[in-house]
């Protein structure tokens, strides 16, 4: 028989009123808990204060700098010619720039015929269009010439070509090649005009071959045809003169001192192109299929030249760029206000270097006059004091919900978290302080925040601008005041400010530690509920010990009373 079942025996259910008397005992739990959650949410909220007066530090820190009220603002008067920027401290002033010439870059242009003519006799019989030194290949298909359609295919040779367009034209059109010109030339006879191409050719023949109306019996070629297949191998490129990387497949070259590696059997032009333009060498390098030439172009502007060296190989004089011609770039020049010296840049932006103007910088986009007025960043300075006003007052504002109490309708009293406690109310306080307090030790004629125009609300303590022509006047006509009541290094009101909330909001701050005591306390209730937990557990086991010796003591006795009842009872 189970005796620890509540009343099996004796009929009373003990267990209930163990459950009942162990809840009783738990009051005081219940008590520690409610004051747990409280000192929890006290926590919650100095955790938000800490949090916006931090916030409220930055904007004190930021209007604590000198460096703030010593910042410039620059304005062109002609954005189209030039923008400008200025650093801190930037001498205050006007300054015009005459500028007569932009800076350009200098390019090392390449020797003419880089690539090979189509053939090195005017006989074209054996020169097929597949491998003909076109700048691109020639495609199959058709084009027209006087109304009549070529049937071209890329394994025809050049005379081929010709021969076809004299046969479909009956003879009126014939064409040839010029290997001292490295042109075709297209003649027709009876003073009939050359009209080529239609709407629906196939082949690009025409264009490859540079061959356009103009109204005219003879066409020739807008270019030399002969050129460089910048996307084919090196050695298979149409270079006049050979390209060698020196048998090893290791050719090298320097641009401005750079190394650029190449191999002549598996680099295509493209891809030594794009190598130069990826590397350090500081050129941008090209290639001119219509003047069959490269360049190398300087990525800075200025009169700087282009410094190349073969080392292994010839690649430099293969594409001309050994023997070529600098083309100098040109320094920007300009006067400044007025002076009879011409002044020069390298680039097209004038700094101190080349005006001697502190701290002043223009990006120059063309030729012209341009003043550029050079004062105090007032705006700038503006926001950073409405910034901080505005974290100020969201900072007493946080603080007075939190310590706020509220009466309902009916009279009913709801405090705020930390309505009543000392610390929330002396920070409120010292806010207050803070925000009206006067600085003193200043030279000059501002001391209070009232001065520039900022009025304290008595029933909310917030700071409004009422008097937005102080703040002005005072940026434009007395910052150095300025500049001295927020920054003066041990009583501006900046200063001052960061390093009250400093101590107040940082790391370690006074905010910090109260959070510190009040978690160790909501900790030190967690141990004295267990302690007590134990102590009620321990009171439950022990009734229930009795209750169940008291059942079984009352089921021995029910036992004896019917083993008598037995034998007296007949």
């Amino acid at each position: 028989m189970d005796l620890g079942v509540s009343g099996l025996v004796s009929g009373f259910d003990w267990r209930s009123m163990v459950n009942q008397l162990s809840d009783v005992e738990r009051a005081p739990q219940r008590r520690l808990r409610t004051e747990q959650g409280t000192l929890q949410q006290k926590n919650t909220a100095y955790g938000a204060i800490q949090t916006q007066l931090s916030t409220l530090m930055s904007k004190a820190q930021d209007l604590s700098k000198p460096e703030l009220f010593d910042s410039r603002l620059a304005v062109p008067s002609d954005t189209t010619i030039a923008t400008a920027t200025s650093a801190t401290n930037s001498a205050v002033g006007s300054y015009t720039f005459a500028v007569t010439q932009l800076a350009t870059s200098s390019v090392q242009r390449g020797a003419d015929d880089a690539g090979n003519r189509l053939s090195v006799t005017d006989d074209v019989s054996g020169v097929t269009l597949n491998s003909a030194g076109f700048s691109i290949p020639v495609t199959a298909g058709v084009f027209t010439v006087n109304g009549k359609r070529i049937d071209v295919a890329t394994t025809d040779t050049l005379q081929q070509v010709f021969d076809k367009i004299s046969s479909a034209t009956g003879g009126v059109v014939s064409a040839s090649y010029s290997s001292s010109e490295d042109k075709i030339h297209l003649n027709a006879s009876g003073g009939v005009p050359v009209v080529l191409g239609s709407s629906n050719d196939t082949s690009n023949f025409l264009a490859v071959a540079r061959l356009n109306n103009n109204n005219s019996d003879t066409v020739t070629s807008g270019a030399r045809l002969g050129a460089v297949r910048s996307s084919a191998t090196l050695d298979s490129a149409n270079f006049r003169i050979a390209v060698s990387d020196g048998g090893s497949g290791a050719g090298k070259f320097r641009v401005n001192g750079v190394d650029i590696a190449f191999n002549a059997s598996s680099d295509s032009v493209n891809d030594v192109l794009a190598r130069i333009n990826n590397s350090s060498a500081g050129v941008t390098a090209s290639y001119d299929s219509l003047n069959d030439r490269f360049t190398l172009t300087n990525k800075s502007t200025g009169d700087l030249g282009v410094a190349l060296e073969n080392v292994t190989g010839n690649f430099l004089t293969a594409t001309g760029l050994a023997s070529g011609t600098l083309v100098h770039g040109q320094n920007l020049q300009y006067r400044l206000n007025d002076g009879a010296d011409v002044l020069t840049s390298q680039s097209n932006t004038i700094d101190e270097s080349s005006s001697g103007v502190v701290g002043l910088s223009l990006s120059v986009l063309k030729a012209g006059t341009v003043t550029v007025q050079v004062g105090a960043d007032t705006a700038k300075i503006k926001q950073a004091i409405v910034d901080f006003v505005a974290e100020f007052n969201k900072s007493h504002g946080l603080i007075d919900n939190y310590t706020a109490s509220s009466t309902d309708k009916t009279g009913k009293v709801t405090a705020a978290i930390l309505a009543g406690d000392r610390d929330a109310f002396d920070l409120s306080g010292a806010l207050r302080s803070l925000g009206n307090g006067k600085v003193t030790g200043l030279s000059g004629t501002i001391s209070l925040l009232s001065d520039l125009g900022y009025a304290s609300n008595s029933t909310d303590n917030s700071l409004a601008l009422s008097d937005s022509t102080a703040l002005d006047t005072a940026l434009s006509g007395n910052l150095a005041a300025v500049k001295d009541f927020f920054t003066q290094s041990t009583t501006g009101f900046a200063s001052r400010a960061y390093d009250f909330l400093k101590k107040t909001a940082d790391l370690d701050g006074t905010l910090d530690a109260k959070q510190k005591v009040l978690g160790k306390q909501v900790t030190d209730i967690d141990d004295q509920v267990a302690d007590q937990e134990r102590f009620v557990q321990t009171n439950r086991s022990a009734m229930i010990d009795r209750f169940v010796a008291m059942e079984t003591a009352q089921a021995h006795i029910n036992q004896q009373l019917q083993l008598l009842n037995q034998k007296f009872g007949s």
